[in-house]
C-alpha cells in the first residue's frame, strides 16, 4: 500500500513537473492563431493585386495569380517534375531565398559558389516545405502566384538559414514547366 502511493505521488510530480514545461504560448494552436494574425495584418498593409485568388484562412493560406493561364485547378500527380522560379520572404519583406541571380544580388544574399536555375524536382516526395508543394499543385505550367502560409506549412518551430523559428512564409512563384512523371499520367 505504502509503494502504491509513492507511485502515484511520483507520477503526481512527474505530470506536474511536465505541465510546468510546457509554455502555452509555444503550443501549435496558438503559434497558428498569432500567424494568422500577422499574415492578415501584412495582407491589409500589402494589398496583392491578382487575376485569380485562393484562401484557406482557417489555415491561413493565401494565394494570389499575377498570371494565371487556366481556371481550373492543376492535375499534378506524384512523380511529376515541375521546374519553378521562386523568391522566398518573410512577412518583412526580407528576402532568404531565390532562383533567380538578379534578386539575389540585389538583396544582398547572392553566393557566387550558386548556381542561379529554376528549381526542378518531383512532387509528391517532400523535397519542399507543405505550403511552397501545396502552392505549385495549384497551378498550372506559365502562371505566376504569390502564395502567403504559416510557419506550420514552413519550417514551424525550426529556424533554418535566415528564416527565425514560427515564421510564415511569402513565395513568388513562376511554374515554369511541367513534365508528367512516370505514372504516365496524361
Amino acid at each position: 500500500m505504502k509503494s502504491r502511493l509513492i507511485a502515484a505521488l511520483a507520477l503526481f510530480i512527474g505530470a506536474i513537473s511536465l505541465l510546468s514545461c510546457v509554455d502555452s504560448d509555444q503550443t501549435q494552436e496558438v503559434i497558428l492563431e498569432r500567424d494568422k494574425e500577422a499574415i492578415e495584418k501584412f495582407l491589409k498593409e500589402n494589398p496583392i493585386s491578382s487575376v485569380k485568388e485562393y484562401s484557406e484562412p482557417i489555415e491561413g493560406f493565401y494565394m494570389f495569380w499575377e498570371v494565371s493561364t487556366k481556371p481550373e485547378r492543376n492535375n499534378l500527380l506524384r512523380g511529376d517534375t515541375v521546374t519553378v522560379n521562386y523568391t522566398g520572404k518573410t512577412l518583412d519583406k526580407k528576402i532568404f531565398d531565390t532562383s533567380i541571380e538578379q534578386i539575389a544580388k540585389d538583396n544582398g544574399i547572392f553566393s557566387s559558389g550558386r548556381k542561379y536555375q529554376p528549381l526542378r524536382y518531383a512532387v509528391g516526395y517532400g523535397f519542399t516545405i507543405t505550403g511552397f508543394e501545396f502552392a505549385i499543385s495549384m497551378m498550372h505550367a506559365g502562371e505566376k502566384a504569390t502564395v502567403i502560409f504559416p510557419s506550420r506549412l514552413g519550417y514551424g518551430t525550426q529556424a533554418s538559414g535566415g528564416i527565425p523559428a514560427n515564421s510564415p512564409l511569402i513565395f513568388e512563384l513562376e511554374l515554369v514547366q511541367i513534365k508528367k512523371g512516370p505514372n504516365l499520367n496524361p
